[in-house]
């Protein structure tokens, strides 16, 4: 459809105000699908039309329950609204809900609007003081709102009063909106999922942030559902097919290769290669009306596209948030949630002694998907608030700084922040340009910060007092990856501080040792021996040497790098210690402990060569003995 707009028009307010019955006024759609919402009179659930905006274009048009107790469906379904119509019926004015979904689109981010007085036929016979009665309880509710200079339209869609000049006040707010990004990462929170005989199974919602092409594989998250890979069969917008749906339209996908049950409302359809997350770095805000403050860890309800998951709030950057304040914190939710950097998402909780459901208590915005979990200190709130600003480059800076020896690349910059493809390439490159950031592996387009680079190479210096095998060097430093290590070793090199090949790391003026038969004749041995080597006493018969001889070779050996002294009895070749290392240092990551018998199993020794190097990796503080198991020791990487 060449005419449909990047807009969504969204009604809100109290129960039985008039919102379904003003749409089905305006586009002849009737919203309520239900049986039961034809049965009991009211919205259960949202409804989707669509609306014909003369000079402009058609746009979605959203209508959501008033009920309170069908507020997770109304918040579902606000989250995509670009205009909202506040409906207020002029025989009751303001009500309870008038004020909780004028709270949720602000903390939703709507910005434009007007507000309907429905039912306005029914004014001539309210009394002559009620009209001015209700505009005054209208102005007091929306003073120091974004609705507080909205144009009021009286209306009735029994009579058709007032119904071009609410299609004319929509039209002047529709003009003013500024259109959700399409290049930003592709974000599609799911409403419904259903089957079509012949097509298989459609999913709908509105387009949050990217565009949505026939052909695309994309992946599903969230609500419990995990698919990647799926391929996008057709895609329609309001009804009509068309090869693309961009950000800021209602969108329908037909998908292959996915059952509708595995497709639930609160999923969201996202760019291949994204992943679901379950710790989200956020700017918040609690409601001024708000019950009480907020503490520390408290357990909220967490509103997040279509999704409703349960959350714990972890403020970073104060213990208490007072109503009316503002923090930076962490959503810790229940499970991982699809979500991008910008999403604006809502905060419910128990409310007290006045009402039976959960009430809307603030809101906020992410700031990045997937951060590590922080902890209320300084530096942790300063790298919120380096994401919470404006600056880009701080932005791309902080998230290159915490993507460590793994790296940063375009792709993850744009998944975890604020940023679309486009951006983060732009970024990243004046990050380089300026110095901030290293790009240490092009093929892979992987940067790292400078001072995580640093910090590398002084580990290199404090290490280097003779020459070093180079993997071994690697390992003792945390394990970068070989390409980050070998660029840390390249700096210092053109430096002067050290020499390197390919198999050792050396101080300057250092030469490449060269090995005597025997020496070599020993190193042989030790490393075919693997983690059994020959006691001591049986080493001189092997390389026929002296034992005096032979220990001179043990300990030339071990200054080399070619050899590790465990015990009295027992000397290893460097390389099965390094992979014994590696399997160690695992085995501790995956399980938290080990103990005799589990590290019996994961090398196939006996107690006799078993026991010495494990006593061998307390003493070189890799693990630290705990009872009868061994944990890995603070600082062992």
């Amino acid at each position: 459809m060449s005419d449909a707009l990047r807009l969504i028009i969204g009604t809100a307010g109290h129960v039985d105000h008039g919102k379904t019955a003003l749409v089905k006024a305006l586009t002849g759609i009737d919203t309520d699908r239900l049986p039961e919402e034809k049965r009991r009179g009211i919205t259960l659930e949202a409804g989707y039309a669509h609306l014909s905006l003369p000079g402009i274009g058609v746009a979605g048009v959203v209508d959501v329950p008033g009920h309170e107790r069908f507020l997770r469906a109304m918040v579902a379904a606000a989250g995509g609204i670009d205009v909202a119509v506040l409906c207020v019926a002029a025989d009751e004015g303001p009500m309870p809900q008038t004020a909780e979904h004028l709270d949720v689109l602000r903390l939703l981010g709507v910005r434009s609007g007007v507000i309907a007085l429905t039912k306005s036929d029914l004014l001539q016979g309210l009394g002559p003081d009620h009209r001015e009665l209700l505009l005054a309880e209208l102005g007091e509710l929306l003073l120091g709102t974004f609705l507080e200079a909205a144009p009021i339209i009286e209306c009735s869609a029994r009579t058709g009063q007032g119904l071009p000049q609410l299609i004319d006040a929509i039209v002047t707010q529709a003009t003013a909106v500024a259109p959700r990004s399409e290049l930003g990462p592709l974000f599609l929170p799911l409403d419904r999922s259903f089957a079509v005989k012949g097509f298989g199974t459609v999913v709908t919602g509105t387009l949050f942030s990217g565009a949505l092409s026939v052909g695309d594989e994309v992946d599903l998250f969230g609500n419990g559902a995990e698919k990647r890979g799926l391929r996008v069969r057709g895609v329609q917008v309001h009804g009509s097919a068309v090869e693309e749906s961009h950000a800021g339209q209602r969108t329908a996908a037909n998908l292959a290769g996915i059952e509708v049950r595995d497709a639930p409302r609160g999923a969201a359809l996202v760019q291949t290669g994204s992943s679901a997350a379950q710790v989200l770095d956020v700017e918040v805000e609690l409601l001024a009306g708000a019950p009480r403050p907020l503490a520390q860890r408290t357990r909220l309800l967490a509103h997040l596209g279509t999704a409703q998951e349960p959350c714990v709030l972890a403020l970073i950057d104060r213990a208490t948030l007072e109503p009316g304040g503002r923090a930076l914190a962490q959503l810790r939710l229940s499970r991982p949630a699809a979500a991008i950097a910008g999403l604006r998402f809502l905060l419910r909780g128990d409310p007290g002694k006045t009402r039976k459901h959960a009430t809307t208590l603030g809101g906020g915005r992410v700031l990045s998907v997937g951060p590590r979990k922080r902890r209320r200190r300084d530096v942790d709130a300063l790298a919120i608030q380096d994401l919470a600003g404006d600056d880009p480059l701080v932005q791309a800076e902080r998230l290159v700084l915490e993507a460590g020896h793994s790296g940063a690349t375009t792709q993850l910059i744009a998944a975890r922040g604020a940023f679309t493809r486009k951006s983060a390439e732009k970024a990243l490159l004046r990050l380089a340009q300026t110095g901030r950031a290293i790009l240490f592996d092009r093929d892979g387009g992987l940067y790292a910060h400078a001072t995580l680079l640093q910090g590398l190479q002084s580990k290199v210096r404090s290490r280097l007092q003779a020459a070093v095998p180079r993997e071994e060097l690697r390992q003792k430093i945390g394990e970068p990856s070989p390409k980050l290590f070998a660029k840390a070793l390249a700096g210092l090199q053109e430096k002067g501080e050290l020499q390197a090949d390919a198999e050792s790391v050396r101080p300057p003026g250092v030469s490449a040792v060269s090995h005597a038969p025997e020496e070599e004749t020993l190193a042989t041995i030790l490393d075919d021996a693997g983690l059994e080597p020959p006691r001591i006493q049986d080493l001189p018969g092997l390389v026929d040497e002296t034992p005096q001889r032979t220990q001179a070779l043990l300990k030339s050996l071990v200054s080399a790098g070619r050899a590790v002294k465990v015990s009295e009895d027992f000397w290893f070749g460097a390389q099965p210690m390094l992979t014994l290392r590696r399997q160690v240092l695992q085995h501790l990551k995956d399980h938290g402990e080990l103990d005799a018998q589990s590290f019996k199993e994961l090398t196939g020794l006996s107690r006799k060569f078993a026991i010495p190097l494990l006593e061998y990796f307390d003493k070189e503080r890799l693990t630290l003995r705990v009872g009868d198991k061994r944990v890995l020791r603070k600082g062992g990487l």
